[in-house]
């Protein structure tokens, strides 16, 4: 499955933004799908993620709240609604696929699809 993530720009804090990801290929709606984020310096970190079938989300703490995670299938496309954003929120997003498991993984080694990445910037 092909990823393309799009969405970012630059918000003031407070703000909020909703980053897509549409995909292309094998069935996406037989995937779970993530979100990670890679701020300058640093490593890629767990977003949020949800089910095939949309049934099952987790969010990071530092996200739990104010991120939403969700998918619509018919239109192969998943999406990370971000609001009541914070300039520590700051960095290029990514989405992912893997196959189905009984458990999300918050380790990016463990997905095998990718998005190329959109930038998030949050000015204070």
């Amino acid at each position: 499955v092909q990823l393309q993530a799009s969405g970012g720009g630059l918000v003031q804090a407070g703000g909020s933004l909703r980053l897509s990801c549409a995909a292309s290929g094998r069935r996406f709606s037989t995937y779970d799908m993530g979100w990670f984020r890679q701020a300058p310096g640093k490593e890629r970190d767990f977003v949020a993620a949800i089910s095939w079938s949309g049934g099952r989300t987790s969010y990071a703490d530092s996200v739990k709240g104010r991120f939403t995670i969700s998918r619509d299938n018919s239109k192969n496309t998943g999406y990370l609604q971000m609001n009541s954003l914070k300039p520590e929120d700051t960095a290029v997003y990514y989405c992912a696929a893997e196959a189905p498991r009984t458990y999300f993984s918050t380790n990016p080694n463990e997905y095998s699809y990718w998005g190329q990445g959109t930038l998030v910037t949050v000015s204070s």
